[in-house]
């Protein structure tokens, strides 16, 4: 996937009057790449389309306009893009609203070591940005990264390979499997 790059944004002038209908076509391709573990965990796989999406409306909520501001938002998002040898995800840590967040998010201390995305017979254990979790404090929102070698590559590249999200920490153990169309969608953004 190519590098992000300022003219790729659209801007404010020319992002407002498509915001509504760039949010659906978002939503809608985010439909196959969010993955719901349990009710306390999810991933959003990103590809250059989410990740677009996000810096225009950050830009916007947060009216950044010079252009050094921009370029650092933009190189903050570019390290978030999938390679044409890895997957990326944003992974949350749900917290109900009646949950004391700091205690519900103590319970997930150590996910850095437990998070695994499995492609047919390969095992990708999940690389943590680091400086997101610090002794016993750990942020609702992680990135992470999901190097591939080329047989995983291929496998995920071949239909009706079975994938999966699987967590295998002590507070909270869980295995999900993907749909046939979110797998296809992440294997798009290895083509790109």
């Amino acid at each position: 996937m190519k590098q992000l790059v300022r003219a790729d944004l659209l801007g404010p002038a020319r992002y407002a009057p498509i915001r509504e209908e760039y949010r659906r076509r978002v939503i809608a391709l985010k439909k196959h790449r969010r993955v719901e573990v349990g009710e306390r965990v999810s991933l959003v796989f990103e590809n250059r389309d989410t990740l677009l999406f996000q810096l225009e409306e950050m830009l916007r909520a947060e009216s950044i306009t010079s252009d050094a501001a921009i370029q650092a938002e933009l190189d903050v998002y570019d390290t978030l893009r999938p390679t044409a040898a890895s997957l990326s995800a944003t992974l949350f840590l749900e917290i109900p609203r009646n949950e004391d967040a700091k205690a519900a998010l103590h319970r997930f201390i150590g996910i850095d070591e437990h998070v695994t995305l499995v492609i047919g017979e390969h095992s990708v254990r999940a690389q943590f940005e680091p400086g997101r979790q610090e002794g016993e404090r750990i942020s609702a929102v992680q990135y992470t990264r999901y190097p591939l070698t080329p047989a995983a590559i291929t496998a995920l590249g071949t239909p009706g390979t079975p994938v999966a999200v699987e967590l295998d920490h002590p507070a909270y153990a869980m295995r999900v499997a993907l749909s046939e169309e979110s797998r296809a969608s992440l294997a798009r953004d290895l083509d790109d």
